[in-house]
């Protein structure tokens, strides 16, 4: 929520609004209407999303230097760990266009004024904390299993992932911890964000994310099967929207935040 108090809305007295239950029907009409307002905007939200699958050349161009070149999969990966904190500025976008109000890219950077900002930086801290763990653990695997190998290319990463029974074991170990991770962010913060953009929450930082937080595992828990397909159609997103080269992911990222905006709306009582 911006700073307009015109559209400030409490939480109840309870401190957790009450969850729905959701069906495939509600994840196909969040991506619907996510698409629409990627649509309505799209140059907005391109310009805005870019920057993402820049940044993660970069990163994996920095990656082709050992010692970081085993890294590269995992960094661009662990894109999906900040994803929610990627996607505030498109959440904000839904929001202005369901209210009915014009919007300009500029508009999305309104979330700094948020009643909740100090909420929306501790949760951003915590993914980026997440992502940090992920890495470590994935170097260590590296380190465990194929760690005798030496990777002088990226050309060098297939033999040494398909060619051996310890390149296998990193290959299974690896996706296993990763989808780990994945489950853990998608928990912590399918519907949290969004809600730290649309409510009132009293209280300072810490009391901001954790309402936050176990509103979003509520609608986890009450919602499993949803939960885990709407994971995997992100997932599968992302996979697809980074060949070739992360380009994709100026469409695919923004497309994913405006849907999650509208599964929020469709998981959380208004």
């Amino acid at each position: 929520m911006t700073s307009d108090s015109a559209f400030a809305r409490p939480l109840p007295v309870t401190g957790r609004p009450a969850i729905r239950t959701l069906t495939f029907a509600d994840l196909r009409l969040a991506l619907r209407r996510g698409w629409d307002d990627f649509t309505a905007n799209p140059t907005h939200v391109i310009f805005l999303c870019a920057i993402y699958p820049v940044a993660g050349l970069l990163l994996g161009r920095m990656a082709l230097e050992d010692p970081l070149l085993p890294l590269i999969y995992p960094l661009v990966a662990g894109f999906a760990l900040v994803g929610p904190v990627a996607a505030l500025g498109v959440y904000e976008l839904s929001r202005r266009r369901e209210q009915g109000r014009e919007s300009t890219w500029r508009d999305a950077f309104g979330v700094v004024r948020s009643r909740n900002i100090g909420g929306i930086l501790l949760l951003g801290a915590v993914l980026m904390a997440i992502m940090v763990v992920w890495l470590e653990v994935a170097q260590g695997l590296w380190n465990a299993t194929v760690g005798a190998a030496t990777a002088r290319s990226v050309l060098d990463l297939p033999g040494i992932a398909f060619g051996s029974a310890q390149g296998w074991m990193l290959l299974l170990l690896g996706n296993v911890a990763g989808f780990l991770f994945a489950a853990v962010v998608l928990a912590l913060t399918v519907v949290s964000f969004p809600l730290l953009l649309d409510r009132d929450i009293p209280g300072g930082a810490g009391a901001q994310a954790s309402v936050a937080v176990q509103t979003s595992i509520a609608a986890v828990r009450a919602n499993p099967v949803t939960m885990a397909g709407w994971g995997l159609i992100v997932a599968a997103l992302l996979v697809i929207g980074s060949i070739p080269f992360l380009v994709g992911l100026a469409v695919v990222l923004p497309v994913l935040g405006h849907a999650t905006w509208h599964l929020y709306r469709r998981a959380v009582e208004s």
